[in-house]
């Protein structure tokens, strides 16, 4: 097995030719001048070569030095590169990260934005948890939940992670045909209506903006869900109106699945907050947090 060259005098040979003197190259590492001379003679000596054409003038390579030049760079430039990457590893955040959301705040927001982690962050595991139900994330072990809204309990933080939210009450054609259109919120009376059912087991009123005075709605019918999703998908199938997120349903309405009625009456939400608690943010949660806020 050859012997291996000295890679301190490698190093000082290439910073010699990348600064185009002894005494910068000396300045630049803080060492005398005298030693870098001598540790590029040796290496000329031990490699049988001359690499360097030293002049008072300037220094200038030769056609071995030069070959050597460039192999040289080349490895520290690989080199650096890769304790680069090892020093990534080193910054990465990792570990598990549990979130309680529902099931639409994860389809069309936590899923689409935090999809890079797989490239950018591949030591995260994330837990996504679908709940309608508000949860005490503390006591049932989630480092962080989503609601609608930044009014979260004592010692939590609320970050915004969607804009506000357009609600819109929806049925099919034929539910209309045969029910009619309503032109005020008190024709929702005459229409069966699909209920929110809350995780104390009330029933979600629905909240109507008439001209700055709130009205509300209790839904009738047949049907609850606890969860929007749901919702959308049994107006879908004409069991009744339900009063959803635009945004859920706005490939049905374009579609002409569903027709929105009511609508200068619909609410307009907050949006969605990220809320944890305020200690122990790990580099992890910190990672989620920076991607998702807005």
């Amino acid at each position: 097995m050859a012997k291996r060259e000295n890679y301190n005098d490698l190093y000082l040979f290439m910073l010699v030719v990348q600064e185009g003197s002894f005494t910068a190259a000396a300045q630049r590492l803080g060492l005398a001048q005298s030693g870098i001379s001598r540790s590029v003679r040796e290496l000329e000596q031990r490699l049988g070569l001359q690499l360097l054409v030293r002049t008072t003038r300037k220094l200038s390579l030769t056609q071995a030095g030069e070959q050597l030049y460039r192999t040289v760079q080349s490895g520290f430039d690989t080199l650096d590169t890769g304790l680069a990457t090892v020093a990534h590893y080193r910054h990465t955040p990792s570990g598990t990260v549990r979130i309680n959301a529902s099931q639409h705040t994860i389809d069309k927001v936590l899923l689409p934005k935090l999809a890079i982690f797989r490239q950018r962050y591949p030591d995260i595991r994330l837990e996504l948890i679908s709940e309608s139900r508000f949860v005490d994330i503390i006591a049932e072990r989630f480092d962080a939940g989503v609601r609608l809204g930044p009014e979260v309990s004592n010692g939590m933080v609320a970050v915004r992670i969607t804009p506000d939210m357009e609600m819109a009450i929806v049925g099919t054609p034929e539910h209309f045909r045969r029910y009619g259109f309503p032109q005020t919120p008190a024709d929702l009376v005459r229409h069966p209506c699909i209920a929110y059912q809350l995780g104390d087991g009330s029933v979600y009123a629905w909240e109507l903006d008439g001209e700055g005075k709130k009205i509300t709605h209790q839904p009738q019918g047949q049907w609850a869900f606890a969860d929007s999703y749901m919702e959308a998908k049994a107006a879908r199938l004409g069991l009744g109106l339900a009063y959803v997120p635009e945004e859920l349903i706005a490939d049905d309405l374009e579609q002409g699945a569903l027709v929105r009625v009511l609508q200068r009456y619909s609410l307009r939400l907050e949006g969605s907050f990220l809320y944890y608690p305020h200690r122990n943010v790990s580099p992890a949660l910190r990672a989620v947090i920076d991607t998702l806020k807005i």
